[in-house]
């Protein structure tokens, strides 16, 4: 099914800082007589809705009724957001003018080729009074029911204060709406009790106060402020190495950046949190939500300015990436392990292995729990030479290619790998798994496989077998019915 085909249309509130971004194209020929300053010779003005604005116009553009709340001066530009809402579709019943405060503005200088020359801020930062705070408030508790979704948009304007802040997320808690929140203040009290919040890398160093370089070192602090927060996941936007989602039973995914050339970052975040909110208000997953976000966030790089992703782009996109993938066959050599893993670089990678010489019960339910702990199954299967070393000559009763087949028929099994020597350490180097699964008598240092593993920031899982059932077992009651 097409990606339009799974989103529908929810009401989802955005709540945050809005501006007017202004962009003046021009030429830069000359240096100045009075100054030696480049003279900029407009050629073109362009403006869009800015800061939180632009996350609502990213969720109008991903068939969402979008709806604002916010904070604005009762000026010229003011009124340019309030006809933007209205050319773009966007409530903005919820958005209070008022007299004593600028409206934040925004204006970019580009030269021929998109050169950003210089920016010009006029903004009004400070924090908005008590009064406005009960009057926002006020505006919401009428509405709250309508909405599937919340998303706060901090870009630390003076809207989003502590007091607000905390107001709006009880509120939706108690109405029973989730609340995600694309983050900027370093104090993570302001953000407590939302469902998700999301960083970039050095937002989230300074909320947790801990260094987030490695993979490893960013899931720990992902995790630290999952638990300080009382929030349920924290998604880290970590610029071209991609994302990492973190919950709080420290559960992590990571997936790399969608390849697109990049011209202007402006707006990722925005475009980011717009279509993960999208995603979850549709009952998807939220790892598919990640995945879909990731690529949004790719196309909106690939653009000049602060612009609109649309549906129908992200479908392009992934038309165009699966007609780039060969097909494999479920069963795998060693020299398709490389176009594997360009295939499944932003999915959650499980791995088990065994001799699986009698498949019984036991072994798919092992399996079974074992795939749903990720997005892509492979079994590393030991070799009939292998087996022999392992369990003796009379073992395997069934060759490996017989084994192979039968694990490949499993529909929860994605592919197979038959490896050779004594242990899957090698196979697992080259794969290098998200998750990896081993049987409940192991004890975690016993497993071959989890430094790798956990070096990339992924984890180990312990499965308990069923019990009684074993291929021994099996052997030994035919032996038995034998005699």
């Amino acid at each position: 099914m097409k990606l339009s085909g799974q989103i529908q249309k929810k009401n989802i509130l955005v709540v945050g800082d809005i501006m007017l971004d202004t962009y003046f194209n021009g030429k830069v020929k000359r240096i100045s007589p009075e100054a030696p300053v480049p003279v900029f010779l407009k050629k073109g003005e362009r403006s869009t809705l800015g800061g939180a604005a632009n996350v609502a116009a990213n969720l109008v553009a991903a068939g969402q009724n979008a709806s604002m709340l916010a904070i604005i001066g009762q000026d010229a530009h003011g009124q340019q957001l309030l006809d933007g809402f209205a050319v773009q579709g966007v409530d903005s019943s919820l958005v209070l003018q008022v007299s004593d405060r600028s409206t934040t503005t925004k204006t970019r200088f580009l030269a021929d080729n998109h050169q950003q020359l210089l920016r010009l801020d006029v903004e009004d930062a400070g924090s908005i009074s008590k009064e406005q705070e009960e009057r926002l408030l006020e505006k919401l508790q009428t509405q709250i029911h309508a909405f599937d979704l919340v998303i706060l948009s901090d870009y630390m304007k003076g809207l989003l204060t502590y007091g607000f802040t905390q107001g709006v997320i009880r509120m939706a808690g108690q109405a029973g709406k989730k609340v995600i929140i694309d983050v900027k203040d370093p104090d993570y009290r302001k953000y407590e009790g939302a469902y998700l919040l999301k960083p970039n890398l050095k937002e989230l160093r300074d909320l947790t106060k801990m260094p987030a370089q490695s993979d490893e070192e960013i899931i720990e602090a992902s995790h630290t402020l999952c638990v300080q927060a009382k929030v349920e996941y924290v998604l880290t936007t970590c610029g071209g190495q991609g994302m990492v989602l973190v919950n709080r039973q420290r559960n992590a995914r990571k997936i790399a950046c969608a390849p697109q050339e990049v011209y202007d970052v402006t707006g990722a975040g925005d475009t980011v949190i717009a279509y993960l909110g999208t995603c979850m208000a549709n009952g998807m997953k939220l790892e598919r939500a990640m995945d879909i976000a990731n690529i949004a966030a790719g196309i909106q790089v690939s653009k000049v300015g602060t612009s609109s992703v649309y549906v129908s782009e992200i479908e392009r996109y992934m038309a165009h990436m699966q007609e780039d993938e060969v097909e494999l066959p479920k069963i795998l050599s060693w020299e398709q392990i490389p176009q594997l893993r360009k295939q499944t670089e932003q999915k959650q990678i499980v791995f088990t292995n065994g001799c699986f010489d009698i498949l019984h019960i036991g072994h798919v339910r092992y399996l079974q729990e074992a795939a749903a702990l990720g997005d892509v199954m492979i079994v590393g299967l030991n070799s009939d030479a292998s087996v022999k070393r392992l369990k003796g000559e009379e073992r395997p009763i069934n060759c490996q290619e017989d084994r192979a087949e039968l694990l490949a028929a499993l529909g929860f099994i994605d592919y197979v790998i038959i490896f050779d020597e004594d242990t899957p350490y090698e196979l697992i180097k080259q794969i290098q798994p998200d998750v990896l699964v081993k049987g409940g008598d192991y004890q975690p240092d016993q497993v071959v496989g989890k430094d790798i593993v956990e070096a990339k920031g992924g984890r180990l899982a312990l499965i308990p077998f069923v019990a009684g059932k074993s291929t021994t077992n099996v052997i030994n009651k035919i032996k038995h019915t034998e005699s």
